[in-house]
């Protein structure tokens, strides 16, 4: 029998890069989306793959439609294991044309949700309502996701909207500003046929300072992960990861996938 407090692998196997921070973690954070998981898949999941995951989404509406124990539960659990949880965007954007902000992010509580993700994907939300929709968060102990960019087909990402954002709403109380792909990963910073665009990355990066760290890149899919992480880093956050991807995605960002395993290259080897 192994004793599970003690590492089976040695670090320089498991970590190749050596440079991987354990929960709770500033930087590399991993944002899952969750599109329907039943309570028991959901637990095996977290048994195997949560030190590798920092925020956990209940994608779009789905949380409406769960019964409410295995919404209890799901919450409960991802909480105890230290992650952030939250519903989607999209279901903020819905609420709000019924409601309050204030009367959403009470219902998230009672609900035990410990992040919100506020968005206007979909439907448009003034900067007034924005920072107020933020103040409600923060003001109720939520921490704080917001989201840049559209659901059409048709949004590129533009450079200056995108600094005025994440400017704005880090100052308004946000921890973290998502940057919009959708599932397909072809809006945002990628193309129609989801390709990054490398140099304008880089380029919001450099221009943001301080402030990049604050940024979650969506990246669904493996090449843009890989394409992310060889741009800017294992370190750099991911969001819109598939719960099937988890651990492929950690192995990309420690060199253990020969996808980024190259980078190690030219690098000292520890005996």
């Amino acid at each position: 029998m192994l004793d599970s407090d003690i590492p089976f692998w040695p670090v320089s196997w498991s970590d190749p890069f050596g440079e991987r921070q354990s929960k709770p973690r500033s930087r590399g954070l991993t944002m899952v989306i969750d599109k329907g998981l039943g309570l028991n898949t959901f637990q095996d999941l977290m048994e195997l793959a949560a030190p590798y995951i920092d925020i956990y989404k209940l994608g779009f509406g789905t949380s409406t439609l769960y019964p409410a124990g295995v919404l209890y539960q799901k919450v409960a659990l991802a909480k105890a294991l230290d992650l952030h949880i939250m519903p989607g965007g999209t279901l903020f954007e819905i609420a709000i044309r019924h409601s309050s902000p204030e009367a959403y992010m009470a219902r998230l509580l009672d609900l035990g949700f410990n992040a919100v993700e506020i968005s206007d994907g979909t439907f448009p939300l003034s900067d007034d309502m924005r920072r107020r929709a933020i103040a409600a968060a923060a003001d109720a102990g939520l921490t704080v996701y917001t989201e840049f960019g559209k659901k059409a087909a048709h949004f590129r990402a533009e450079r200056d909207d995108l600094l005025r954002t994440l400017e704005q709403d880090v100052r308004a109380g946000a921890s973290y500003v998502i940057v919009e792909a959708r599932e397909s990963g072809t809006v945002g910073v990628f193309d129609c046929e989801g390709m990054v665009d490398h140099a304008f990355v880089q380029e919001i990066v450099q221009a943001a300072g301080d402030l990049a760290c604050r940024l979650i890149w969506e990246a669904p899919h493996k090449e843009q992960q890989v394409a992310l992480i060889r741009t800017l880093g294992c370190d750099v956050n991911l969001g819109n990861v598939a719960y099937t991807d988890i651990l492929a995605v950690e192995t990309l960002r420690r060199g253990l996938r020969a996808d980024t395993a190259s980078l190690l290259e030219g690098r000292r080897i520890a005996p």
